[in-house]
């Protein structure tokens, strides 16, 4: 684990009563830095989350806040104590209170500082409504420069009084060009920080109020349950179950030489080697003979809410493609654009390991080195690849030598500096899945379905007809 997650976890080390999730005592603080440019309403949403005026604000062209203020605030009843940095403006005229050039390099030296003391738990990008989408990448490359996956970066709109029918209405409309162009957020809130008076406007503040100290309770609570998440896939007989074995060192999986699906449910293993924790999930097969489309629809249903459940729960730090020493089928390609282009968007490492290789001559890894070609051909892209065996039988040597094999390739790709957890986004279809129902209305219902069916047929392998089938099935996103 590394020093700045143990730190996290110390900051948010908190205890629970069994079975009724309240706090024994206060947590330590939790540090978060808002940042944004001029104007964004930085300094109001510091108060808004103090509840009173302990932050300067202005509405003059030029900004308000010349250097970086520290406020420390007690939110949910007390409960839990955040220190927020409100940091200068960005983007001001080279005239201004603080010129762009100047409050960059501020900014950059603070979250540097904060990150070499572990001291640093959320970053929020403050934004106006009004703001054009793409305008936004360049502020938010400053920041995920400095912070990669280390930090969770959640986006703050403000401005939104008037928005109707709900401020959440912004994040509806513009989520996929936010994603499309680049960025991904830990989370987002969607706000207003006017002080007007009339019922409607201290709702809406009410309700950012809200939104906003979930952010921060979020981001707690996934650093202090925070785990290394694997998801291991591929075809039904490549070994999947074995392997989990191999990399715990003991039997926590069972395994099976019957060709007939046991479960279409993914299966988590917790499994410790070399003083890490990691959590395992075993997905189901898929485009397999032995599944009838039926089937099938559901085991690619419970693989998104696989992913959709992770996503919420910190993200995921690395893919594992099994696969069975051979040709590299259809079937295995479709398994892998499934899950690392389609349901991962391509922003999870993954790797592959390379099964039953307990009779190759010479060295395991003489496979992988004959046939890396191929892959790289069929545009089957990997971060890295492990060659081994996970039967015993005969070869205890090669056991032995796969198991070291597999958890130096788990530890390199989940290392700090290595890993880039996928914390959710806005991709094809998790944002497809989420909000079907809305898109499956009105005038996009034929260009979305025709986008759709056409992403599942030519990348992930499907026929039409199931396309079809799996465009309708999830309809109605369930649980």
């Amino acid at each position: 684990m590394s020093r700045l997650v143990k730190r996290q976890l110390s900051t948010f080390s908190i205890l629970y009563q069994s079975g009724v999730g309240e706090p024994l005592h206060r947590t330590d603080t939790c540090n978060v830095v808002i940042f944004g440019e001029t104007g964004a309403g930085k300094s109001s949403l510091v108060n808004l989350i103090a509840r009173k005026n302990t932050a300067v604000t202005s509405s003059d062209v030029m900004g308000c806040t010349t250097g970086t203020s520290a406020h420390e605030i007690l939110i949910q009843n007390g409960l839990l104590k955040v220190k927020l940095f409100d940091t200068a403006g960005l983007d001001e005229d080279p005239r201004g209170t603080v010129p762009d050039k100047e409050a960059r390099r501020i900014l950059k030296k603070h979250i540097g500082t904060l990150m070499e003391q572990g001291d640093i738990h959320l970053i929020m990008y403050c934004v106006r409504g009004e703001r054009v989408i793409r305008t936004l990448r360049r502020n938010y490359d400053l920041i995920h420069s400095q912070v990669k996956t280390k930090v969770p970066i959640v986006l703050v709109v403000t401005c939104l009084e008037s928005y109707e029918p709900d401020m959440e209405e912004w994040w509806r409309i513009n989520k996929r060009t936010i994603s499309n162009i680049g960025m991904t957020f830990a989370g987002h809130a969607c706000i207003t920080t006017a002080m007007m008076t009339g019922p409607k406007v201290m709702e809406r503040r009410n309700q950012s109020y809200d939104a906003v100290c979930k952010l921060i309770e979020q981001c707690r609570l996934s650093v202090w349950n925070k785990h290394t998440n694997i998801v291991l896939f591929g075809q039904i007989g490549a070994g999947k179950s074995s392997l989990v074995n191999l990399m715990a060192g003991k039997d926590v999986a069972s395994t099976s030489n019957d060709m007939q699906c046991r479960t279409l449910h993914w299966q988590e293993y917790p499994i410790e080697f070399d003083g890490e924790s990691y959590k395992v999930f075993d997905t189901v097969g898929l485009n397999e003979p032995q599944l009838g489309i039926t089937q099938y629809l559901d085991a690619v249903e419970n693989s998104y809410k696989l992913i959709r459940d992770l996503e919420r729960q910190g993200g995921i730090d690395l893919l594992i493609f099994c696969m069975r020493a051979g040709r590299l089928t259809a079937t295995v390609q479709t398994n892998y654009r499934l899950f690392h282009e389609f349901l991962c968007d391509k922003k999870v490492p993954i790797v592959v390991v390379i099964t039953h290789l307990e009779n190759e001559v010479g060295e395991m890894d003489a496979w992988w080195k004959r046939n890396k070609a191929i892959f790289r051909d069929r545009e089957v892209h990997v971060t890295g690849h492990a060659c081994i065996t996970a039967i015993r039988g005969n070869f205890p040597l090669r056991h032995e030598e796969s198991r070291t094999t597999i958890r130096n390739v788990v530890k390199e790709f989940t290392a700090d500096g290595q890993k880039q957890a996928w914390e959710g986004g806005d991709n094809l279809f998790v944002s497809f899945m989420g909000n079907l129902k809305e898109l499956l209305v009105g005038n996009g219902k034929s260009r979305v379905r025709k986008d759709m069916i056409s992403c599942l047929t030519k990348r992930c392998g499907m026929s039409p007809d199931v396309a079809e089938k799996l465009v309708d099935r999830i309809e109605e996103p369930r649980g």
